[in-house]
């Protein structure tokens, strides 16, 4: 286990984002001339003159549709661009937000560090198999909130948020309201042991912005603890503040 009790203990030391397509040009049928009508013989027996052929009008200019302006193919609109790609931001890193209250089942206990994850881990055994017996489901994710810390351990609530009233609550357990008020939001991925590194950059991120927090701290299971592989952890932290 890393020392992850030095910089939460030193964490709790705060306090002081269609195409238009026209037919194609069909070509018009241009008419056929009508043939000239044949002369008439005539009756006499005197020879008659022969007769002047009726002229015959030229045949009138077809023009093809293709040739008329109008009728010219318009150019095929140019398609959108694709829309971009989503852009993956960062988890949230001190970012201030307000918690509400909610109504949870709460369980305390204390552990030193070289053990703290089975302890938390056991905690919402208890509170889970207490809900099981009432058939009573979370409405929440698991909670917990450190309340002290030490080098060698800490005193905490674990809490499950419900929409009910638990009845038959064993030792160590009460109903309750988490925490709320102004706070600001870390994101912490992976084991819990490796959370050293991220209570670190919290206690670096308070110093540089000379923010004061309260004396507890609050640590949201996004991921579920009983049932995610360690190193899969996803955990919202919470720094109350002043």
């Amino acid at each position: 286990m890393n020392r992850i009790s030095t910089f939460r203990a030193a964490l709790l030391a705060l306090v002081p984002l269609a195409a238009l397509t026209l037919a194609g040009p069909t070509s018009a049928q241009s008419p056929s001339p009508a043939a000239s009508p044949a002369p008439a013989a005539s009756p006499s027996p005197v020879p008659a003159p022969a007769a002047s052929p009726t002229p015959v009008p030229p045949p009138a200019e077809t023009k093809s549709p293709a040739d008329s302006p109008a009728a010219a193919q318009s150019p095929a609109p140019t398609p959108p661009p694709p829309a971009a790609a989503p852009v993956q931001t960062a988890d949230p890193f001190g970012e201030p937000i307000t918690l509400e209250p909610k109504k949870v089942v709460m369980f305390k206990g204390n552990a030193n560090w070289d053990s703290a994850f089975d302890a938390l881990i056991d905690a919402f055994k208890v509170l889970s198999t207490t809900l099981d017996k009432q058939s009573i489901k979370p409405n929440g994710n698991p909670m917990i909130v450190y309340t002290s810390t030490d080098d060698t351990g800490f005193t905490f609530i674990a809490e499950l948020p419900v929409d009910q009233d638990v009845k038959n609550l064993g030792k160590n357990m009460s109903m309750g309201n988490s925490p709320d008020g102004k706070a600001l939001k870390f994101v912490h991925r992976g084991s819990y042991d490796n959370m050293d590194n991220t209570y670190e950059a919290i206690t670096n991120h308070l110093d540089d912005k000379k923010l004061e927090a309260k004396d507890t701290f609050i640590e949201e299971y996004i991921t579920d603890p009983l049932k995610t592989a360690e190193d899969k952890l996803v955990i919202n932290v919470y720094v109350p503040l002043k």
